[in-house]
């Protein structure tokens, strides 16, 4: 009886690929370290912040006096509402939120795409069994679940950082379900940071470094605008835009990592 082999198919490759990935990606520390990162950072930050509000600063120079604003509650860490916009300036509450893990989570998409190729595992994937689409869409997931469980952390890490600090809950004219809608808004917007970091990854190979680099240059065109996508106040609208531009840059950045893992040597 003739045996009869299964058909590498593309379901197939991606499900070995993305089965490898998360392996990968759950017992590395590096994974474990961001969460954690995630879920302190927002303590800190409510902790610190109350206890140096009201203090004034005195410029040795100018002798301008400056006061120190913390939070007026816990939601300020998450999110501003529409309303709110552009009166926090560049302060530091303004600053100190949520939106960094967006930054943050280049740090990990770097290392782990740079570790394949340090360690060879890349070309002896590459030359056996995958293709670069199925590794572009198996690290584009990664980085997306990597990026939506960073969010979740940093979340938790604010409601007890809140607690910890006194802060009130109260959410004032916004609603709970326009919490849910932000919240939602801005795992979605994982999607279009992730391709671009992804892009500066398999390019600069091994150099995780000048990833990294490259990743937060690219970034930043787009850090400002993420208050204005995911407001505090976020509807179905702000979700929707999130879900379609998440598609648009994981597909067609998608490409372009693929392309040029395609056209350039895998050292």
């Amino acid at each position: 009886m003739d045996k009869k082999f299964e058909k590498n198919t593309f379901g197939r490759r991606l499900r070995t690929m993305l089965a490898v990935d998360f392996r990968r990606m759950l017992t590395t520390p590096l994974f474990y370290i961001t969460l954690g990162i995630c879920l302190v950072a927002p303590i800190l930050i409510l902790v610190m912040t109350t206890m140096m509000d009201g203090q004034v600063t005195v410029d040795p120079q100018t002798k301008v006096e400056t006061v120190i604003e913390g939070f007026d509650n816990v939601w300020q860490v998450i999110a501003t509402p529409m309303a709110d916009m552009g009166t926090g300036g560049m302060s530091m509450t303004a600053m100190c939120n949520i939106n960094l893990v967006y930054m943050g989570v280049c740090a990990f998409i770097c290392l782990f795409v740079a570790e394949d190729f340090r360690s060879g595992f890349s070309k002896n994937l590459f030359s056996t069994r995958s293709k670069k689409g199925d590794y572009v869409i198996s690290k584009t997931l990664v980085g997306i679940v990597t990026g939506c469980a960073m969010l979740v952390a940093f979340f938790i890490g604010s409601m007890l950082g809140g607690a910890i600090s006194s802060l009130p809950f109260a959410l004032g004219d916004v609603t709970p379900l326009n919490v849910v809608w932000c919240l939602l808004s801005k795992l979605l917007l994982i999607a279009v940071f992730v391709p671009i970091y992804l892009i500066a990854a398999v390019a600069a190979k091994g150099s995780s470094w000048l990833s990294i680099l490259v990743s937060l240059a690219g970034g930043m065109l787009l850090f400002m605008m993420i208050p204005m996508i995911t407001p505090l106040d976020a509807t179905p609208i702000n979700a929707i835009l999130t879900l379609v531009g998440g598609l648009i840059f994981s597909i067609g950045l998608g490409f372009i990592s693929k392309a040029i893992l395609e056209k350039t040597a895998l050292v």
